[in-house]
Parts: structure tokens; C-alpha cells; sequence
């Protein structure tokens, strides 16, 4: 007889749900949320589980890795389709959600997620915590300019180079306002050298992983364009067709279809948030600071003048996905295409 196992899992216990394959509950039970806890359990149950199910969460590849790692068969499911497969019950506990869990291994009615290597978690903690620093001097700028304004003095567009000097001379002649924006001005001193240091160590992991320095040969790709890219996807094998990438990360639109009715909307959003950001900024590099002539920024260019700059940056952003992943699967080149010729004017 098979046995699956659901696993709900908080911050400090994780709910158990054991059914077996004739969906029977077998036994529940809740223990601490620590791989060795879970691994201690399986063990004295008695009972080899065929497949156990958890949630994507924080904790989920901590958990999944230590599971794995023990011989048990741990499968990681979409938060999306677990809330809609649990939606029909009519209170929403935890020793519910573990049921229902242990339900959808039984069924099969599940897509796994690709649980990333450490190298990958690693490469993504870094790109959070510099995005993090730079978020928040951008938010202690933001209060300055706010307690200044107060006043009646305004900031206006210096540099950020210039922005300490700026925010001095307008607070000189008040004393305590001088000496709040002394410390938060110290504050955003403090948060450049560290934010410095955090895009040191992006450009020394570039510098050292070859897949990153092959992506960089596209323009508008810098290096954190590259490793988000890199820390995202992981393993390229994973996506049987590269068009799949830009669906992935939520580079096409939503589509709603019942009977005569067919709309496509705005892009999905779904899935890595931080590399969607990183391939819409260089999208915008491409079309905006790049100089030089390529097929796909003249290819963004026209869309552009047809339907506005918005949707080109989307779908370049969207064609770079691809381009990127296939470059990667193929270790093939940039093709920068070849530019049609002027047409000679008649003598």
C-alpha cells in the first residue's frame, strides 16, 4: 500500500496529514519546522511515503533540501494551486491545508517548482539585500526631502553626489533641522558604502561564472541583469522551449476565454519578480541608451512607433527572455543582425 504525506508548514510547526491510496487518513500529527524534526518523524512512522508535499514558502528549500537529502521523496507545489485546490474548504486551519495537501500528492493534481541549487540562492540572497539598501537610502532621501519641504525649502534635482551639499546649505540657518538631516545624511553615507559593497561582490560572481559573461554580450544585459537571470532560471533544461521563459516570469499577457469571449489583457506578473525587473531595466537600456544597431532594438523601435514605448520595453524585455535562454542552452552568440541597406536615391 502507498502512503502520502502533506505538510503545512509555519514558521515555528508544521501540520502532518498521512493518507494512504485509497485516500484514508492514516494519521496526523504536527512536529517542529526543522528538517531533523521532519526527517525523525517520516523515520518512526513505519510507513515508506511514495511522495510528500509542501507548500513554496520561505522555509521551502531549507526543508525540501534536508528531506531530499534523507532519501524521502519531497515535492515542492505552487502556492497558487494549492489555494485553489483547498478553496472549496469551509474553514482554512492548518490541519485542513495538510489534508489537503496530502490529497493533491495522492492525485497527482500538482506542478512541482523547481527548488534552486544554494550557489542560486546564494547569487538571488545578494541581489535582494543590494535592491534592499538602495530602496532604502532612496526612502531616507525621501524623508529629507519631506522635512525640508515642510519649511518651504526645496531640495529640487541635484546629483547624488551633490544631494549632501544641497540638503546643508538649505538647513544652515535652523539649527535643528541642520542636525536631523546631519544624521540622516549619515545614515545614506553609510547605506552607499554598503550598497558599494554589495555591487563589489555582484561584479566579482559575474566575473567568475562563465554563463554570466556569455549573456553579457547582449546589449542592454549588464551584470545584475545577467546574474538575476542566471540565479532565476538555474537549470535552462528545465523549460522545454524558450518561448516558455517569458510565460514564466510573467512576460505575456493573460488571456480569458469562455464561449465567444476572448480577451488578452495585461501581462501576467507571475513568477520571479526580480528578474522580470532586471529584463524590463535592460529592455530600457536597449531601446534608450543603446547606440549601436541591432535587429532587436530596431525590432523594439517599431513596435515602439506603433503601439508606444511602454509595450516595446514589455516586449523586448519578453524577447530577451528568450534570446537569453537560448544563448544559454545553445552557447551560441548574440546575433546582431545585418542592416538593410539605404535605398540610392536616382540620378
Amino acid at each position: 500500500m502507498g502512503y502520502f504525506a502533506g505538510l503545512d508548514v509555519s514558521l515555528e510547526e508544521t501540520a502532518i496529514c498521512i493518507v494512504d491510496d485509497a485516500g484514508r487518513i492514516v494519521r496526523e500529527a504536527r512536529a517542529a519546522s526543522e528538517p531533523e524534526a521532519l526527517v525523525a518523524f517520516f523515520g518512526a512512522c513505519g510507513m515508506a511515503m511514495e511522495r510528500v508535499g509542501l507548500e513554496a514558502c520561505s522555509l521551502t528549500a531549507w526543508l525540501n533540501q534536508g528531506l531530499t537529502a534523507a532519501g524521502i521523496a519531497a515535492i515542492c507545489i505552487e502556492a497558487r494551486q494549492a489555494k485553489a485546490a483547498m478553496g472549496a474548504m469551509p474553514n482554512k486551519t492548518d490541519r485542513n491545508d495538510a489534508r489537503g495537501i496530502a490529497q493533491i500528492m495522492r492525485t497527482g493534481w500538482y506542478r512541482a517548482v523547481h527548488v534552486k541549487s544554494p550557489s542560486c540562492r546564494s547569487w538571488r540572497a545578494l541581489l535582494t539585500a543590494r535592491r534592499m539598501v538602495l530602496n532604502k537610502r532612496r526612502d531616507v532621501e525621501n524623508g529629507i526631502r519631506a522635512l525640508l519641504r515642510e519649511v518651504g525649502l526645496k531640495v529640487g534635482t541635484p546629483s547624488r553626489k551633490d544631494f549632501p551639499a544641497r540638503v546643508r546649505e538649505l538647513a544652515a540657518d535652523d539649527p535643528v533641522l541642520a542636525s536631523l538631516a546631519g544624521s540622516l545624511l549619515s545614515v545614506i553615507e553609510v547605506m552607499t558604502q554598503e550598497a558599494d559593497k554589495l555591487t563589489k561582490r555582484v561584479l566579482d560572481a559575474v566575473r567568475v561564472e562563465p554563463t554570466c559573461r556569455r549573456l553579457m554580450t547582449v546589449p542592454g544585459v549588464g551584470p545584475l541583469t545577467a546574474l538575476a537571470f542566471r540565479a532565476t532560471i538555474d537549470q535552462p533544461d528545465r523549460f522545454r522551449r524558450s518561448r516558455d521563459v517569458g510565460a514564466h516570469l510573467g512576460l505575456t499577457p493573460r488571456r480569458y476565454q469562455s464561449g465567444e469571449t476572448d480577451v488578452q489583457g495585461r501581462i501576467s506578473r507571475c513568477g520571479d519578480e526580480l528578474a522580470r525587473t532586471a529584463l524590463y531595466e535592460a529592455a530600457h537600456s536597449l531601446l534608450i541608451r543603446s547606440t549601436k544597431w541591432s535587429a532587436l532594438r530596431a525590432w523594439g523601435m517599431n513596435i515602439a512607433k506603433r503601439r508606444g514605448m511602454a509595450r516595446a520595453r514589455v516586449a523586448v524585455a519578453r524577447k530577451l527572455a528568450v534570446i537569453l535562454h537560448r544563448m544559454w542552452v545553445d552557447g551560441s552568440e548574440f546575433r546582431w543582425g545585418k542592416q538593410a541597406a539605404a535605398p540610392v536615391a536616382a540620378a
